[in-house]
């Protein structure tokens, strides 16, 4: 497996304000066998506000597993709240997808097909482009022939409607905390499908416990009106963020390399160099990411631990009551781990 990362921005393109030194790059996870494949480029979530490490290495494996070329796209974020992101996370998903089909004989997908899959906030990202990707205008002449459409779209636990149903942190952080009417209307994704929007697969969880699982269900009624080709599965348990839940993903065993531009902020807020940063995100920041981390390494998912009850609770009970079977999350998520073999069986349709 050959891998690399590129920054997909050439000097004097990218200047979103609260950068704080970062970039928008991609990192490849290719095939070295002489032969072309189809291509993913996985988007993960965070809120608008980060760029989460599960949602990216175990998806990109997991596809490249199945045969394809795959690229992680670490796009623009803001961990302050306090530069609207707007157009640039769509403009960075765009310029990624330009930028990777520009140069299709490099990255083995010449003749391809060239698919994004997107995670919750991600998820928006790739919804966005899907939508509106006649409305993004490259400032490199060099890409205005080349085509911002994905050949198929992938919306895991998808943020698709800034209206009633929309995670409100994402909305806040996109397009600002006054949600401005234009701007809420533009990303709420279900009013712009048509008859050109690229195929979709969508799934989620029922209770997902962040994003209502409504915003599936608008899409998807949006995709049928329009006659665009989708598949929408909504799986009967399990929390937002499940990724791919495979054993990697329990064992919290994944690199943290779309963390970057978080790291910059979070350093610049505490050295005083935050930008339009309220004193009560600066407090939050600095008790979210203390200087040193607590003991215990890789942080754990409390919502798995509680999702069905932890290995403690066998201490926990009377001798004359019996010990409860310990929780097994790969058992439990079995169902939610089929999404990729189903999503590969749509994408073999298109």
């Amino acid at each position: 497996m050959k891998t690399f990362r590129e920054n997909i921005w050439q000097t004097g393109e990218y200047a979103y304000e609260a950068a704080y030194g970062f970039e928008p790059n991609i990192r490849a996870y290719l095939h070295e066998d002489g032969t072309m494949h189809d291509c993913m480029i996985i988007v993960p979530g965070g809120g608008y506000c980060m760029v989460v490490p599960p949602e990216a290495q175990i998806p990109a494996l997991e596809f490249f597993g199945r045969g394809m070329n795959v690229f992680v796209l670490t796009y623009t974020t803001d961990i302050t709240m306090s530069v609207p992101l707007l157009y640039q996370p769509m403009n960075d998903a765009a310029r990624a997808l330009r930028f990777i089909r520009s140069r299709a004989g490099l990255y083995g997908i010449e003749g391809k097909k060239i698919f994004m899959c997107g995670f919750s906030a991600g998820a928006h990202v790739c919804g966005s482009l899907a939508v509106h990707y006649k409305d993004v205008v490259d400032p490199n002449p060099a890409y205005e022939t080349v085509s911002a459409r994905p050949d198929g779209v992938i919306l895991s636990y998808p943020v698709i409607t800034l209206g009633k149903f929309t995670h409100i942190y994402s909305a806040q952080a996109l397009i600002g905390h006054d949600l401005p009417e234009d701007l809420t209307d533009y990303f709420s994704l279900e009013k712009h499908v048509s008859t050109d929007t690229p195929p979709c697969f969508i799934w989620q969880t029922r209770d997902d416990n962040l994003v209502p699982v409504e915003n599936s269900y608008l899409f998807a009624d949006a995709l049928r009106e329009k006659g665009v080709m989708y598949a929408h599965y909504v799986f009967p348990g399990g929390f937002h963020g499940l990724s791919v839940p495979n054993a990697d993903f329990f064992k919290g065993e994944f690199p943290d390399f779309t963390m970057e531009q978080v790291e910059n902020a979070v350093e610049a807020v505490k050295e005083g160099r935050g930008i339009n940063v309220t004193p009560e995100r600066v407090a939050e920041l600095k008790a979210q990411f203390p200087d040193e981390e607590p003991s215990g390494g890789a942080l754990k998912n409390a919502e798995v631990e509680n999702a069905g009850g932890s290995s403690k609770d066998a201490d926990n009970v009377s001798q004359n009551e019996p010990v409860k079977e310990q929780f097994d999350p790969l058992k439990a998520f079995a169902d939610v781990a089929m999404w990729p073999e189903l999503a590969m069986l749509w994408m073999s349709r298109i």
